[in-house]
């Protein structure tokens, strides 16, 4: 079990990013609230996010970040998943849209993720195509809330400017295609190691995991899913 040093140290940790975060929302010329911190929490300890959530850091949505199989998205459709981040393809758009349709619940948003860093071995859609496919979301889903863009950029982060360049590049054809403004289209993107030059760069939703809860420390084969199911921690109620 996590002793109270380290729970203590994520309560800590996430105060520190949030500064962070305004500082960097500043820097930008926009307002911290106008940024979502998107504390990751995959195969951290309970106790560790449980103190997180004591300390008064209780606006929580679920999301749902990486690769989506069509054939999982009924095991991951729990009543309180808030956003998938992200779809890549038609055919789990598709049977999102179904499966959301069939539960009767609320419209889903969902992120659609673009493979900025073309890398052959990374899920997301090639960014020639993210217009298309925003476009199919919308006229074709019903039952499915496009919401933004995201990427993930390469684990060493040497391709971090150019993957938000090309982010924004795809927003701005994304948004010409459904006639919507910019600010109408989030931009997920940024992790820990670059999220403050990610907001800097316009990213309106960041992604931040060992930062706050520091670094894994449960293997894959000792979770209860193989889902990389994410707390959410809008920075509104913390700032």
């Amino acid at each position: 079990m996590a002793t109270p040093a380290i729970d203590g140290a994520a309560v800590t940790a996430l105060w520190s990013v949030m500064f962070r975060n305004s500082q960097a929302a500043e820097r930008a010329g926009t307002q911290p609230e106008m940024v979502r911190v998107v504390a990751v929490s995959k195969t951290k300890l309970v106790s560790l996010i449980r103190q997180v959530y004591d300390a008064g850091h209780q606006d929580i949505d679920w999301h749902f970040i990486g690769h989506l199989q069509s054939n999982k998205v009924k095991t991951l459709l729990v009543p309180n998943l808030a956003m998938v981040e992200g779809v890549d393809n038609e055919k789990v758009a598709n049977v999102l849209d179904r499966v959301v349709s069939s539960l009767g619940r609320n419209p889903l948003k969902v992120f659609v993720q673009v493979n900025t860093s073309e890398e052959a071995s990374k899920s997301g859609i090639d960014p020639s195509g993210c217009a298309a496919f925003a476009e199919h979301i919308k006229l074709r889903c019903p039952n499915l809330v496009f919401s933004g863009l995201m990427t993930i950029g390469m684990p060493d982060y040497t391709s971090t400017p150019e993957n938000f360049g090309t982010l924004l590049n795809c927003r701005l054809e994304v948004c010409k295609a459904l006639g919507v403004a910019e600010d109408q289209c989030d931009l997920s993107m940024g992790m820990s190691g670059d999220f403050e030059q990610a907001i800097e760069m316009g990213s309106t939703n960041v992604r931040v995991g060992s930062t706050i809860f520091g670094p894994t420390i449960m293997q894959r084969s000792n979770l209860t899913s193989d889902f990389k199911v994410l707390v959410l921690v809008n920075c509104i109620f913390m700032l």
